[in-house]
């Protein structure tokens, strides 16, 4: 048995994403799933039948009211994250928030700020960054067995899920975004994007950025909801050796590729300094377990010690401001903007 008491939490927005995070907070034990919060009559109906002992309200000052509460998921539409996320912190709730936690550098800011002032863990889901074949991947680059790591890119792409407040590159690139800035580990300095828009005025349905870093390495995402294939991959290209990340295959998602092109500094030419190596392909057994369950893990843990999460509010904020200097870029058809 615990020594200390269950951590009470609420959620808004149970939606497409918000139902599997309300099904893994409620899983979670020493945690009790108090309040589930949505505008939808029918969706908290739904909540009530599967939860009955979770409170459900259209208000979300119900859950900033309840001076019992330690926590708030908020899993709505993006322009709803940054208003919800500061009243939480302003009512002294720590804050898990779904990505990207604000639409702009200064709304991310200012969440930063408030949760050091007060001292409440702001979390934000970056859930790439626990699933375990990337975190696979990441270990191999810390270890240096891709050697230096020269660049990525990303693919995600499928048809639908079509959204009304937010383009294909705000709904699709900040996983990408997180996994560049980690994997990378190097200030980002510029971004081009493009992108055009063809279901909705004003909204891009598909969209190319290239990120700039320090040491030139770089991070290119293709992202689009009107495409016909499904594809959700990064392929990261080291001096040593080149890795995939393949989310949609069921088992192998992860292949490691011993190829590369090794250099003799002695030859007086270019062509003859160069050489092809193209060793085995390697595809490591990777213990999967639902990503999104160590991502809602990770943030009680970090809520009970007092510990910074891995994707922070600061971890938001550098999302949020390639996020930013994207879309200043795609309003002016690919102009290099700096971070």
């Amino acid at each position: 048995m615990s020594d200390h008491p269950p951590l009470r939490l609420g959620q808004v927005g149970i939606g497409y994403w918000g139902k599997n995070l309300l099904r893994n907070f409620a899983g979670l034990p020493d945690v009790t799933l108090a309040w589930a919060c949505d505008q939808r009559e029918d969706v908290l109906a739904a909540v009530a039948r599967q939860y009955p002992e979770v409170r459900t309200t259209h208000r979300f000052e119900d859950l900033l009211e309840d001076p019992a509460l330690d926590a708030v998921v908020i899993a709505t539409e993006t322009p709803r994250h940054f208003p919800m996320a500061e009243a939480a912190l302003q009512a002294g709730k720590h804050v898990f928030v779904e990505k990207p936690m604000a639409q702009t550098a200064a709304e991310a800011e200012r969440l930063v700020e408030l949760a050091e002032t007060h001292d409440r863990r702001l979390m934000v889901g970056h859930l790439l960054l626990y699933h375990p074949a990337f975190e696979y991947v990441a270990n191999l680059i810390r270890r240096g067995e891709l050697g230096e790591v020269y660049y990525l890119y990303s693919m995600r792409v499928n048809l639908g899920i079509v959204r009304q407040a937010e383009n294909a590159f705000e709904s699709l690139a900040p996983h990408d975004l997180a996994v560049a800035l980690a994997f990378l580990d190097r200030r980002p300095v510029a971004v081009s994007a493009q992108g055009q828009a063809y279901l909705q005025p004003g909204i891009e349905d598909v969209a190319f950025a290239t990120i700039y870093f320090e040491d030139g390495k770089l991070a290119h995402l293709h992202t689009s909801w009107l495409d016909p294939h499904k594809i959700r991959k990064v392929t990261v290209v080291g001096s040593r050796k080149m890795a995939v990340i393949d989310d949609v295959e069921s088992v192998e998602k992860v292949r490691l590729y011993d190829k590369g092109i090794e250099t003799t500094p002695s030859y007086t030419d270019y062509a003859g300094a160069m050489t092809l190596r193209s060793g085995d392909i390697h595809i490591p057994r990777i213990d999967m377990q639902e990503p999104l369950l160590l991502e809602c893990r990770h943030f009680v843990e970090c809520v009970r010690t007092g510990r910074t999460p891995r994707t922070d509010g600061r971890n938001g904020l550098a999302v949020v401001r390639l996020m930013e200097a994207a879309l200043r870029s795609l309003a002016r058809n690919g102009a290099c903007i700096d971070v």
